[in-house]
């Protein structure tokens, strides 16, 4: 961990906790800041807040007062979920104080330079496939994953070294709080409309993507979808130098997919049909996942081995198994539109045989978008808020099996109950999980014990 100075008897406050503000926290008082924490959660329920409580921290927890900027801040902090109109996030702006998150602390102190990849769809099963690419073959890691994963940049910065690299999937939220993040490679999949929820519009959602090329130099490379009209335009805006990816068109500059086979610069890397994931939105990860294996010298014999043995990540269109004769994926992450439809793009040729199940949040929005995508499966199981939304879109395409259920558990019965040997059960939800469920991952572990439940029956 590089030795950071900047910190010492400043005052900051930590506004949001879990993990990413725990590990701020921590890491904040490590460098001799005079840390304050402040979360909206009591504190006889709040593990994180007692064990800061328990280093000196002061901690103060139950609610968000804005009085408590009146004093000598000279930083905030973030979580990344708390949005930018947060009255305590207002004040603190209003107040000229340098807003970030814990993203920027963790470049400030890694001694091992940092791969981006951020986009709408994709980041995770990017980030990972590109790890496993660069750790292929060592016997001691190289890539650590680190980020939005679930493994909390602040904290995989204090171990790695300059022989490592930190591969880190960034969310919008993290990327609106940098200031001198700098990372020598990054990636932005695609770029589709999400979260405006938070962003309230496509242009500011758009713009805390493009954050990630901020500090980018000549000397950096920034690879981008080219199959996206808008990422072509945006490569004319920065500083990077752009290795492109297109799983449509020949880039002799780029990787891309001819006649069945990926090329790196007019040279064959694979077959396409060897990747060990289904999917044409799997395809385009690792069109990017091989960018940064040949920017880091990864020959193509290990590209290959690596991306043929690839399974998939966890609640990303994730094989469970076979149950009864049905095939099982858990796509739990799939908390936009987007990307059920991207899910169900994946059994393309198997459409009349896919049982859906989807629900969960009421962001205010329609499922209209779906409907071509939707058309053609065999049956659709609804639940949670958006279960009669998602009803009326399944009956308005012509889908004659349709159940709609208050909770996941009926959902999954109901599924099985609908299907027969040789049927695809997918979970792609369609909507975030928090209606019902904290997180996506909970949601899709519940889904997965449900499974098994009923394998035993």
């Amino acid at each position: 961990m590089k030795v950071v100075k900047k910190y010492d008897n400043i005052k900051v406050l930590v506004l949001g906790l879990a993990k990413s503000g725990l590990s701020a926290g921590k890491l904040l008082h490590q460098l001799g800041a005079i840390v304050t924490v402040n979360d909206g959660k009591d504190f006889d329920e709040n593990p994180e807040a007692q064990q800061l409580l328990a280093l000196g921290v002061k901690v103060i927890t139950g609610s968000h007062p804005t009085e408590l900027l009146d004093e000598d801040f000279e930083l905030v902090v973030k979580n990344p979920g708390i949005p930018y109109d947060n009255p305590m996030v207002v004040k603190a702006l209003d107040k000229g104080l340098p807003v970030i998150t814990e993203v920027e602390l963790a470049y400030q102190i890694s001694e091992a330079p940092i791969i981006g990849i951020t986009g709408t769809n994709g980041k995770t099963t990017t980030t990972t496939m590109i790890a496993q690419v660069l750790n292929e073959g060592r016997e001691r890691q190289f890539a650590y994953l680190a980020g939005n994963i679930g493994k909390v940049a602040s904290q995989v910065a204090q171990s790695v070294t300059e022989e490592n690299v930190m591969v880190t999937e960034l969310s919008s939220f993290q990327l609106m709080g940098i200031e001198e993040f700098h990372p020598q490679v990054a990636v932005i999949t695609n770029l589709y409309e999400a979260h405006l929820d938070y962003h309230k519009n496509r242009g500011n959602y758009i713009s805390a993507k493009w954050q990630i090329q901020k500090n980018m130099t000549p000397s950096d490379h920034l690879i981008l979808n080219f199959d996206q009209k808008e990422l072509r335009d945006l490569s004319k805006k920065t500083r990077a130098s752009i290795l492109p990816f297109s799983r449509k068109d020949t880039l002799s500059n780029g990787v891309y997919i001819k006649h069945g086979e990926i090329f790196y610069q007019e040279e064959k890397i694979m077959n396409s049909a060897d990747l060990g994931v289904p999917g044409e939105h799997n395809l385009e990860n690792a069109l990017a996942a091989i960018a940064v294996a040949k920017l880091y010298g990864v020959s193509n014999a290990v590209i290959k081995k690596s991306l043929s043995t690839f399974s998939g990540v966890a609640h990303r269109l994730e094989y469970v198994g076979i149950v009864a004769g049905r095939k099982v994926y858990n796509d739990s992450k799939a908390t936009n539109i987007l990307a059920t439809e991207t899910a169900l793009h994946s059994f393309e040729n198997q459409k009349n045989q896919v049982i859906l199940i989807a629900g969960g949040l009421d962001r205010g929005n329609d499922f209209e978008s779906l409907e071509k995508s939707l058309a053609g499966i065999k049956a659709g199981v609804f639940y949670g808020e958006t279960k009669n939304k998602l009803m009326k879109t399944a009956q308005d395409v012509g889908i004659q099996l349709i159940e709609k259920t208050d909770v996941l558990d009926e959902a999954v019965q109901a599924a099985f109950d609908f299907s027969e040997p040789g049927d695809i059960i997918l979970f792609s939800p369609a909507c975030a999980s928090w209606d019902q469920f904290t997180n996506f991952e909970i949601r899709g572990d519940k889904f997965k014990t449900l499974i098994k439940n009923l394998e035993k029956e």
